[in-house]
């Protein structure tokens, strides 16, 4: 694929749109201004790893938090029963549902929030999930566990590209009744400083 920049902004001129392709058939399409994780095969070994922690099944209603484009919610999806994807920008939420509406995956929804802010108030708030799974961004996600721990989720899968707001959200989640399961390092970004982490905490 080729691009040209200009004054008035990106143009594809040639090849197909960029997307990841996982094992499993489900495509993620994305533009190149896009936030993704740059490398494909580690992503995908990562999501994998997450879902077989969460022990998922035809049972399971899962909650993602800042989902992004559906980087985990699709392939999830296509395990439980039903699940809802929340994401702060509207346009990530709207290519969300694209590629959900492209991999023919129905037992999906998306919805815009800011989970910096309460949302308790928000309709998915009110529904009932037993497994979560969040990415958030390196701030982590303080203000948004304390109202999550009030769904009592069974088990919650914490993706991390920061290990110091991992250390603090962890304290929260093991201050509601949390434990630490297990947790792996990703060499997400080899030759730098900066890793990415998974963590599974269920209830004690």
């Amino acid at each position: 694929m080729l691009f040209l920049q200009s004054d008035e902004g990106i143009e594809q001129i040639y090849g197909d749109a960029p997307y990841y392709q996982f094992s499993d058939g489900i495509k993620l399409h994305f533009d190149i201004r896009d936030f993704i994780q740059v490398n494909r095969a580690l992503n995908e070994r990562m999501v994998n790893t997450a879902l077989d922690w969460l022990e998922l099944s035809q049972q399971d209603c899962v909650l993602d938090l800042f989902c992004g484009m559906g980087n985990f919610t699709l392939p999830l999806a296509k395990r439980v029963k039903s699940a809802v994807g929340i994401e702060g920008v509207f346009e990530m939420v709207q290519k969300a549902a694209q590629n959900a509406a492209r991999n023919q995956i129905k037992n999906i929804e998306f919805f815009q929030a800011d989970l910096d802010q309460s949302f308790v108030e928000q309709p998915w708030a009110n529904q009932s999930f037993n497994k979560i799974l969040l990415d958030p961004p390196r701030s982590g996600a303080a203000f948004a566990l304390n109202a999550l721990c009030e769904l009592k989720a069974e088990k919650i899968l914490y993706v991390s590209c920061n290990p110091a707001t991992l250390v603090r959200d962890a304290e929260i989640l093991c201050d509601f009744g949390y434990k630490i399961e297990k947790s792996a390092v990703i060499d997400m970004f080899p030759h730098t400083g900066h890793l990415e982490s998974i963590t599974l905490f269920t209830t004690k």
